[in-house]
């Protein structure tokens, strides 16, 4: 209830929904006091806002979605509130209630996979209803986790008969020449987070398995030539790092009953000098085929630690002033 434009009181239905509201050692309010303006307290069973009109009426609808969401019993995590509260700023903090009804899947240890921003909301979206799909945003969107889950769901639910997870074997500042083993052995550290990411939900027992029933094939995306990839879930990662030569052998892979995930960062572009970045190329080219699903995601899709984001920002201010 807003009383007046400097005060809006949230009746409260005890004081545990306070203590969940503010967090462990009042972390989110403190995060919340550091960002704004306003003064935010609970008196007796009610929470008190006062400040101007403009941060009244945002904190108010910020507190409302966090107060409905613990009364979901949906646990609050501080990535929950620094989103929330960027939402708040453009009051679309009710969005935030219908992005955390459903999961997508469960991790193998039983835990429930949900989007946790809008944009990967509309990247899952995507995903499930058009063949191909461009993820491109920074690290720690979920890009590539996101499409490994729902290509687990796939294979489960028989939509897919196998999972191929490829990425462009491109040094980033190191030598695969020099690195000692044979080649699966120098290859597998650049797909390393796509193992991560299968073992999460399926378990790396049921992984092992999958690799060897040939259900999941991981490979450099040179393995990719000369192949038709029918009635599969495929899954290009590190995209920046293909040339516009591998990008179309890659895109013209695909076959009957088959999906295609590629994602990348055109902000970390590993190729020599004077390369062109397939992916870069591919987003001009392909613009205009309805069919294909591009998502752009930023920095406030960013899941990891916080502080993950604030790297990101305060790079991508950099190399915009020095552009």
């Amino acid at each position: 209830m807003i009383e007046n434009a400097n005060m809006a009181k949230i009746p409260l239905h005890n004081t545990a929904e306070a203590l969940s509201l503010f967090g462990p050692q009042d972390k989110f309010l403190h995060y919340i006091e550091e960002r704004t303006e306003a003064r935010i307290y609970s008196r007796e069973e009610e929470l008190v806002i006062q400040g101007n009109a403009q941060e009244v009426a945002q904190l108010h609808q910020l507190f409302t979605v966090l107060l409905e969401l613990i009364r979901k019993s949906y646990p609050l995590s501080e990535r929950d509130i620094a989103y929330a509260l960027e939402l708040a700023g453009q009051m679309k903090a009710d969005q935030l209630l219908d992005l955390f009804k459903g999961e997508i899947a469960v991790t193998f240890r039983g835990k429930p996979i949900k989007v946790k921003t809008i944009g990967q909301k509309q990247y899952v979206s995507e995903i499930r209803k058009k063949d191909i799909v461009f993820g491109i945003g920074p690290a720690g969107t979920g890009k590539t986790y996101l499409a490994v889950v729902l290509a687990v769901a796939a294979l489960k639910e028989a939509k897919v008969r196998r999972i191929v997870l490829t990425r462009p074997a491109v040094e980033a500042g190191e030598s695969l020449g020099f690195l000692p083993g044979d080649l699966q052995e120098k290859v597998d550290p650049y797909l390393r987070p796509l193992y991560d990411a299968l073992n999460d939900v399926l378990g790396p027992e049921q992984v092992a398995k999958s690799l060897e029933r040939g259900l999941i094939e991981i490979a450099p995306l040179a393995y990719m030539r000369g192949r038709t990839l029918e009635d599969s879930f495929v899954i290009l990662d590190e995209a920046q790092n293909t040339t516009p030569e591998q990008m179309k052998m890659f895109l013209t892979r695909m076959g009957f009953g088959s999906k295609m995930v590629i994602t990348g960062d055109i902000t970390q572009i590993d190729l020599p000098r004077g390369k062109s970045s397939g992916l870069v190329e591919s987003l001009r080219i392909l613009r205009g085929i309805d069919e294909i699903g591009f998502i752009h995601f930023s920095e406030q899709d960013v899941v990891r630690h916080s502080l993950v984001q604030k790297i990101i920002v305060a790079y991508t201010a950099d190399s915009e002033k020095r552009e």
